[in-house]
């Protein structure tokens, strides 16, 4: 009988792209995949380390998955990732719970680190001088088969004075192009209608093979693909926004008119203790470009960071006003030691910092509603994600138009008085919105 192994897999979609070619590695070196924590033999929890609430939230599953040793099958269970990279020996010596921990780079290695752990070989697995590898290879796909993360690069090196990530995922380091072609023409030969291209910072592919940024010349040949309809870009930084990216969103009819830009500030004197590159009328002009070119935007904002005033929280408040942006995310600032903005004067205390993300999220939801309602009578190509309910008489799906990423963004309740296929592309009528959700007629 094969040994059964679930994974549990936390944090970014980089990660999750790390899970899935864990789980393919699994599954090829002979062990049983299964979703039942309760019905598996070892238990993997690829963790997350950015921030004390995803350590946190690790360690918690840690213990939960534990329970399974006295109420289910388990025998095992192994930590691997981000925590085991960067705090692995601590974890190892405190949480006796856990029989493996294995760190960020060890996935090749996956299967034999499950074999010696069944044999009661409690063990700490961290190679620093896999740092500069890249997880990468066959996947077994944790997203609904029609979409799929492309990680194309991994680590990063812009050392923003908030962020563990280049000390844990090291320098920034490119797939080759003719690689990920590959591994996209496989994906798409599976079902994959929809790639979404991540890395930490996807603006500088290519820069540390080819000398400059290629994202722009991977994009158009993946654009060749045929079967593949959607590509959508998440992670580009602004200061590597350049025109001819901003064209290829334009005018490639594959590229969605969507673009995730992390911008965290946009006050000149907090981006330049956060180490960011940008400053405000760079980043004021770039979304001139892009409302010009009409390209919807997705962002991310760091509320009380170190030297954050009623007056610069402000700032964001105006510019989210004035660009209207599609979907924005805030979150309270972490003091991550290690970090150089950890030991830096004039901390914010928590309950201002909660003060602030909240007066901002109260901004981006009437930005978000009048969005909506603009909405309403226009028709949008929109990709079926899964059936959600049947009256008897019409169906009524969960679908997302070019502006909506997975999990992450808001949907489209799409209705249709004919049965669709999962992953099929329809043109949808807006005709209600639901908060951050939209409700449509599906014209066939």
């Amino acid at each position: 009988m094969k040994t059964k192994v679930g994974v549990v897999s936390l944090g970014c979609d980089k990660n999750r792209v790390d899970t899935e070619v864990m789980l393919a590695k699994l599954r090829d070196g002979g062990y049983e995949i299964t979703a039942d924590p309760s019905q598996s033999d070892v238990i993997i929890i690829n963790t997350c380390a950015f921030l004390e609430a995803s350590r946190k939230e690790a360690i918690e599953t840690a213990l939960e998955m534990a329970n399974y040793k006295e109420s289910g099958n388990c025998k095992k269970i192994i930590l691997t990732g981000c925590l085991g990279q960067k705090f692995g020996q601590e974890v190892f010596d405190a949480l006796t719970e856990v029989d493996a921990v294995v760190g960020a780079f060890e996935y090749d290695d996956i299967c034999q680190i499950v074999h010696d752990t069944l044999q009661d070989k409690r063990q700490f697995y961290c190679c620093e001088d896999h740092i500069n590898k890249i997880t990468h290879g066959n996947r077994v796909l944790t997203t609904d088969n029609h979409t799929a993360y492309l990680k194309i690069g991994d680590g990063c090196n812009n050392f923003c004075t908030y962020c563990l990530i280049p000390y844990i995922r090291g320098r920034f380091r490119s797939i080759p192009m003719e690689t990920l072609v590959e591994e996209a023409q496989t994906l798409v030969k599976t079902g994959v209608k929809e790639l979404i291209l991540v890395a930490q910072d996807t603006t500088k592919y290519g820069v540390d093979l080819y000398g400059e940024s290629k994202i722009v010349e991977l994009v158009q040949k993946l654009s060749l693909i045929d079967g593949l309809v959607w590509i959508r870009l998440l992670y580009c930084y602004p200061e590597l926004m350049t025109d001819a990216l901003i064209d290829e969103i334009a005018t490639n009819p594959k590229v969605v008119k969507y673009v995730d830009i992390p911008l965290q500030h946009i006050n000149d004197t907090i981006l330049k203790k956060m180490n960011r590159r940008s400053d405000t009328s760079s980043i004021i002009a770039l979304f001139d470009k892009l409302h010009q070119r009409n390209i919807q935007v997705r962002s991310t904002f760091i509320c009380g960071f170190p030297g954050e005033t009623q007056q610069t929280v402000d700032q964001i408040d105006e510019f989210l006003n004035k660009y209207k942006l599609r979907n924005v995310g805030f979150f309270a600032y972490s003091r991550e030691e290690g970090t150089a903005a950890a030991k830096f004067d004039n901390q914010v205390h928590p309950r201002t910092k909660q003060k602030y993300v909240k007066q901002l999220y109260r901004t981006q939801y009437a930005v978000a509603h009048e969005n909506n309602l603009t909405d309403i009578g226009k028709t949008y190509l929109c990709v079926i994600d899964q059936l959600q309910d049947f009256d008897g008489e019409f169906y009524t799906y969960r679908a997302r138009t070019e502006f909506m990423s997975p999990e992450i963004d808001g949907v489209v309740y799409a209705t249709s008085d004919k049965q669709l296929e999962v992953g099929q592309f329809v043109n949808v009528k807006i005709v209600d919105v639901y908060e951050y959700d939209l409700a449509g007629e599906v014209l066939l």
